[in-house]
C-alpha cells in the first residue's frame, strides 16, 4: 500500500545572515497519486472508469463513496453491493483502483463526455461543460434543517481542525475537513492534498456509518469554500460549512439557495456569514 508521505532531500537556503547558509536535508512530503474510481452492476463484466482525482492514498473506499454520493450516483451505502481496492491493470503493485459494485435496480452512471470526472487535486471537477451540467440536486432538504451554531463555537473550530491535521504537521502540505457536532465534537476528520478529496473521504465515511443526512453538524475545511464543496455539503445534508479562507461567488448563491450557513475567513474570534445568518447565534 502507498504510504501518505515520503521523504525527500531538499536544499535548504537560508538569507537571514551577511552571508546566505546551504544545507541539504531530509524532508517530508505529502504523498499524491492518481485514483481511479470504477462503477458498475454485479456481473462478470468489468466495471466502467468513472473518475481519476489526484489524491493522498488513505481512506480510498471513503473517498470513492463520498465521491458517488455528492455526485448524485448513489442516495445511500444501501446503494453500494460492494467497493474494494484493487490493483490497476498495468500497475500489479500498486492499490490506486476503487472498485464500485453498484446494488441491483441502482443505475450505472452515464458516460457524458460534458461531464469529465477528471479531477485535480488543486481545484477538484474541472472540465464539465456548464453550471448546470455540474449543479447536483440534494435530496436532503437543508433548508428544513433548524441547526443554530453559535458563534462562539465557530470561532474555536480551526484550532480543533488544526489540532488532529497529522499529516499537515509532518508535511505541511494537505488540506484537511472535519465534521463537527453543534457542541464542538470533532466526529470525523481527514486529510488529503485536494480539499474535495478531503469532504468525500468525510462524506463517505458518513454513508458508510448510514449517518446521512448529517443534520445539525458543521463542515470545517482548512482552504476555500468553493462551488463544488458547498455542493457536497448539501448532498450531505449538511447545514453549515465554514471555511478559513474565502468562499467564491457561486459557492454563496449556492448556498443561499440550499438554505446552508456559509461561513468564510474565519480565524481568530472573527468570520464572515455569506449566506444562512440565521444559522449563526450571537447572543
Amino acid at each position: 500500500m502507498a504510504r501518505r508521505n515520503v521523504r525527500h532531500t531538499v536544499t535548504r537556503i537560508d538569507t537571514a545572515g551577511a552571508t546566505p547558509t546551504i544545507r541539504r536535508a531530509p524532508d517530508h512530503v505529502a504523498t499524491e497519486e492518481p485514483l481511479e474510481i470504477r462503477v458498475g452492476p454485479a456481473g462478470p463484466a468489468k466495471r466502467s472508469p468513472l473518475a481519476v482525482t489526484m489524491r493522498t492514498p488513505g481512506d480510498d473506499i471513503d473517498l470513492a463513496i463520498g465521491f458517488l454520493l455528492t455526485e448524485g450516483i448513489i442516495g445511500s451505502a444501501e446503494d453500494v453491493y460492494t467497493a474494494q481496492l484493487c490493483a490497476g491493470d498495468d500497475a500489479p503493485n500498486t492499490y490506486n483502483v476503487v472498485d464500485v459494485v453498484l446494488s441491483p435496480g441502482v443505475p450505472a452512471p452515464e458516460t457524458d463526455p460534458t461531464r469529465n470526472f477528471y479531477t485535480t487535486s488543486s481545484c477538484g471537477i474541472c472540465g464539465k461543460a456548464s453550471i448546470d451540467a455540474v449543479r447536483t440536486r440534494s435530496r436532503f432538504d437543508v433548508a428544513a434543517d433548524p441547526t443554530v451554531v453559535p458563534a462562539a463555537l465557530l470561532a474555536d473550530l480551526p484550532d480543533r481542525l488544526r489540532a488532529g491535521q497529522v499529516g499537515f504537521e509532518r508535511t505541511g502540505g494537505l488540506h484537511a475537513a472535519g465534521l463537527f457536532t453543534t457542541e464542538g465534537e470533532l466526529v470525523c476528520l481527514r486529510e488529503d492534498v485536494g480539499r474535495h478529496n478531503a469532504v468525500d473521504k468525510v462524506v463517505g465515511w458518513a454513508v458508510r456509518q448510514r449517518r446521512l443526512p448529517l443534520a445539525g453538524h458543521v463542515l470545517m475545511v482548512s482552504g476555500r469554500a468553493s462551488f463544488e464543496l458547498t455542493q457536497k455539503a448539501t448532498m450531505a445534508g449538511i447545514p453549515v460549512l465554514a471555511a478559513v479562507s474565502a468562499p467564491s461567488s457561486l459557492a454563496i448563491e449556492l448556498a443561499a439557495e440550499a438554505g446552508l450557513g456559509l461561513v468564510g475567513f474565519l480565524r481568530g474570534s472573527s468570520m464572515n456569514v455569506y449566506a444562512g445568518e440565521k444559522r449563526i447565534a450571537t447572543d
